[in-house]
């Protein structure tokens, strides 16, 4: 029987999803149902890509503007040349050209994956002299207002630069600007952005007597409260050169079954409906990994489309097969990740080979190894100690696929 949830509003299908953290005034839901709000939300040029902790919290801009309101995507080199406080230890300064440069990369992504428009804070806060920006704006937010809070506040115990310090001001101000020339009323943010939120609302409380909202959304973690996309400390960038939709789709299909479900209303636009129908086979069968197998769907088809799936789908597939036909370097340097990369020459003796690679301490040990049918290349088991290594034998690829025993793999590159 197919699983059905009680009509919901907007609103009520945002807290469902997990996607509320805080607002700032309960007259924002109202408003949130009723559609028309223009509303932005923003991220910095750290790097030359976003990750997929970026995508957990971008995605309410597509859910926000499907419900009748409009976004604006704000990629702010002035903040980015500044620096937020993350509440641990002061930033580097990166150099001015590398945020230029990444600025450029950012704007050009966002684009693509989210198809709205990109707005740039360095166009109103380069126009700012120190006179107008302590006149205008410092005077308006109280210290003690600011050192309440809490990524200030952590901050603080192992110091803070004024530079740091001001990012608040520098934020609320993008929001008093946007809010005065573009209509924005809302700003919204990973719950981690709400001190800056609230100082913007507080200025444009201030200086105008107007009313806008903050929302803020939960940041996707796993079991153990670590930042989703993360993995093994290295980010899973949404540039595919940079994270193939093969390391993202494995990422995605080793989800933990306890948060799977949670990940599926969050990152994906499929209905309550089907997520309930979902959840309903994947606790029936949780071998069988359907939540897992729709979660990397919906989200690798939504960044790269549905042929980049399929091809993550099929690399999967012929790595636990070890069938290593018809992919290039690039795909298995992705899928071996890891592995020992070793040089190979044209010609060698296989025997040869292993020793000089350090694959085998000996030849004596080679030959054992060989003999037991423990060396296999690129999926095919070989016990010739003479058999000539070249492109012919890797297929006429500049790699080969060397496996000693059941898990060790090695990607031998020939020079």
């Amino acid at each position: 029987m197919r699983a059905t949830i009680p009509a919901m509003t907007f609103y009520e299908e945002l807290q469902w999803r997990g996607l509320v953290n805080q607002i700032s005034d309960e007259k924002l839901i109202d408003k949130l149902n009723a559609g028309g709000l223009t509303f932005y939300i923003g991220t910095d040029p750290t790097g030359d890509s976003l990750h997929l902790g970026h995508y957990s919290s971008f995605l309410i801009t597509k859910r926000l503007q499907r419900a009748g309101h409009h976004p604006l995507l704000l990629v702010g080199l002035a903040t980015g040349l500044v620096g937020d406080p993350r509440g641990t230890v002061e930033r580097e300064l990166q150099q001015r050209e590398l945020v230029v440069r990444n600025y450029e990369s950012l704007c050009a992504q966002v684009e693509r994956i989210f198809g709205f428009e990109v707005v740039n804070n360095y166009d109103w806060i380069s126009k700012l002299n120190v006179i107008d920006f302590f006149r205008d704006y410092g005077k308006f937010i109280n210290v003690g207002y600011m050192l309440t809070k809490d990524h200030v506040r952590r901050q603080m115990e192992t110091g803070i630069s004024y530079a740091e310090f001001s990012y608040m001001l520098i934020q609320a101000i993008d929001f008093k600007y946007l809010h005065e020339t573009r209509g924005v009323d809302l700003q919204v943010a990973g719950s981690d952005q709400w001190g800056n939120i609230t100082t913007g609302i507080e200025l444009i409380r201030k200086t105008t007597g107007d009313e806008v909202f903050g929302l803020t959304m939960p940041l996707v973690t796993d079991s153990q409260g670590n930042k989703f996309g993360k993995s093994e400390g290295n980010a899973l960038w949404l540039d595919k050169e940079k994270t193939s939709s093969y390391d993202l789709y494995q990422f995605l299909i080793n989800a933990e079954d306890s948060e799977v479900i949670s990940y599926l209303k969050r990152l994906t636009f499929l209905t309550p409906e089907q997520i309930m129908q979902i959840e309903s086979e994947h606790l029936a069968h949780p071998e069988q990994r359907l939540a897992q197998q729709t979660l990397a769907r919906e989200i690798i088809t939504d960044l790269h489309g549905s042929e980049e799936y399929e091809r993550a789908v099929q690399t999967s597939r012929k790595l636990f097969a070890g069938d290593y036909s018809g992919m290039n370097l690039k795909e298995v340097q992705s899928a071996l990740r890891g592995a020992p990369q070793v040089q190979l020459r044209e010609g060698m003796a296989l025997a040869d080979a292993l020793v000089q690679t350090g694959i085998c301490s000996s030849k004596r040990e080679a030959r054992e190894f060989l003999a037991n049918g423990a060396i296999s290349l690129n999926g095919t088991v070989v016990k010739d100690p003479a058999t000539i290594i070249g492109k012919a034998l890797a297929g006429g690829e500049a790699y080969i696929i060397i496996r000693r025993g059941k898990k060790k793999y090695y990607l031998g590159l020939f020079a």
